[in-house]
């Protein structure tokens, strides 16, 4: 190992000394990912996934994944089943959860209702949660009339109803939601990223864990099953800090009734950004995970991008792989400052990813991309005809390097696999094409007839143009090579040019040089 150079070195002790302010986390780490099956995956969801992944993988503790999918509304079994898809698709594994198993099961939330009945009776049993009767009318005209702003929230109302009051409420047909006591004290706790955190006394209310129809709320059942399944350390984002020192207190009654063993440690990931300094909504196309695998986003590419939504490998580098990334992650290092996605910075990386795949790699990946756009038989490399295999794998080198998405390689291939003698140009090509083209195709169709097609080759093609049509025709390679490009692929970016003559040979090379000829 070389030695740290001044500025790595202080850098070290400055990430060691934030460190140490911030909890030691356990020696068996224990970490969740629990999402909703409500909606397309996105790219959020994936990173608090990609985050306890690795934080799991780092410290070779274990990643359970259970599923949230109590709201009956919002739910559907085909987000719960894209969520399956999109964890594969990213080779993100666990160790215990769906289609896993494991000793804590069931891992959907909706099959676990029996349990957090139970629990919540013993709660109330244990006089830690109430019965509530007040409507949410109610608790803001109460507001209003003791000075309070009516969006105030709950003001501790119910606590203290006599049983003629109760049952005063029940005879109105009224059934009551089961509220959770909450300390008159301050509740502090060390975060893992952010570090010490403070709600002060008074500042959450009585909250609500038993809806009026029996239905239990996230605020109870997440906890439970925390604490029923032992997961010890909890990565979420940002936007459920605020529910963190209802859950602390609610695992100190847990822990009262012999529930749970402890109290986990809470790391709350920054959120992300969109365009607009705004966060990024599910609603916005850059949040959409299949959009992007659909536009020919790597798995390796796309990881890497959303690691860096609050972490980073070193302070000079941006492009790793995973296994690199689990070498190196400690949630400690995330920081705390909200993430912008940026879409272009996200494509660079996948481009980077891309380029580092193997030339076969690169190649079956491509095909079902290919398919999907019409220029290939079929989506499996496999099952690709001779000539398609033949051509393909004599792009590869040509293509990998130029592509940043693999929903790019159709256009830069199509060429080489037509066999069509002409190729209409886009719009962007022919604007490209000079008055002089004319003169320059036929220059080319003039040189390049008499070539025998044993000498058909890339490096005596590119010395026979440049001799015709650059030495001795006085044309600029721009001008001599551009319509020569345009005919062949019909594109103002392609392949380079005389490896693309190679590949589509001779007869297909002079049709279309005649074919743009006749069109211009």
């Amino acid at each position: 190992m070389e030695p740290m150079t001044d500025i790595e070195e202080t850098q070290e002790v400055a990430n060691n000394a934030t460190k140490s302010a911030k909890p030691e986390l356990p020696k068996n780490v224990r970490v969740r990912f629990c999402p909703s099956p409500t909606g397309t995956p996105h790219v959020g969801m994936v990173r608090t996934a990609l985050f306890n992944w690795a934080e799991a993988r780092h410290t070779h503790g274990k990643l359970l994944f259970r599923i949230e999918d109590t709201d009956n509304e919002r739910d559907s079994e085909e987000s719960y089943q894209q969520i399956i898809e999109a964890l594969r698709w990213l080779n993100i594994d666990w160790d215990e959860g769906i289609d896993v198993g494991g000793d804590n099961g069931p891992y959907r939330q909706s099959q676990r209702m029996e349990i957090y009945k139970d629990v919540a009776q013993k709660l109330f049993e244990a006089g830690y949660a109430y019965e509530s009767f007040s409507t949410p009318e109610e608790i803001k005209e109460r507001n209003i009339a003791a000075g309070r702003p009516a969006e105030f929230g709950y003001d501790g109302y119910d606590r203290n109803l006599t049983e003629e009051q109760k049952q005063a409420f029940r005879d109105e047909g009224r059934k009551p939601a089961l509220r959770l006591k909450m300390p008159n004290e301050d509740i502090t706790f060390n975060d893992l990223i952010r570090g010490e955190i403070t709600f002060k006394a008074g500042s959450v209310p009585d909250y609500v864990i038993v809806r009026p129809n029996g239905d239990p709320l996230y605020t109870l059942t997440n906890p439970v099953d925390d604490a029923l399944m032992d997961v010890n350390v909890v990565l979420r984002g940002e936007d459920i800090l605020s529910s963190t020192p209802r859950q602390i207190v609610l695992y100190r009654y847990l822990m009262e009734m012999g529930i749970a063993k402890e109290t986990p440690l809470y790391g709350h990931m920054p959120y992300v950004m969109g365009e607009g300094k705004k966060k990024l909504s599910k609603r916005d196309p850059e949040s959409n995970l299949f959009l992007h695998r659909d536009n020919g986003f790597i798995p390796e590419g796309l990881l890497n991008y959303l690691a860096l939504l609050g972490w980073s490998i070193a302070p000079d580098r941006d492009v790793f792989t995973m296994d690199e990334m689990v070498e190196k992650f400690d949630v400690r290092d995330v920081k705390a400052n909200p993430a912008h996605f940026d879409l272009d910075k996200a494509i660079s990386i996948n481009a980077e990813h891309i380029r580092m795949l193997d030339p076969q790699d690169f190649l079956n990946r491509s095909v079902p991309y290919l398919h999907k756009d019409g220029v290939v038989s079929a989506d499996n490399w496999d099952a690709l005809t001779d000539r398609e295999r033949e051509v393909l794998t004599a792009a590869a080198p040509l293509v990998q390097p130029r592509v940043r998405l693999l929903g790019e390689v159709a256009g830069m291939v199509g060429s080489l696999l037509s066999e069509d003698g002409y190729i209409a140009p886009d719009d962007d090509a022919r604007k490209q094409l000079k008055e002089s083209a004319g003169e320059v195709l036929d220059a080319a169709l003039a040189a390049l007839k008499d070539v025998d097609a044993a000498d058909w080759h890339t490096d005596s093609l590119h010395e026979l143009l440049n001799k015709k049509l650059v030495e001795e025709a006085g044309y600029k390679p721009r001008l001599a090579f551009g319509p020569v490009r345009v005919a062949l692929s019909g594109r103002r970016v392609s392949p380079p040019l005389f490896e693309s003559m190679e590949i589509v040979g001779k007869d297909v090379t002079l049709a279309r040089l005649a074919g743009l000829r006749e069109h211009l």
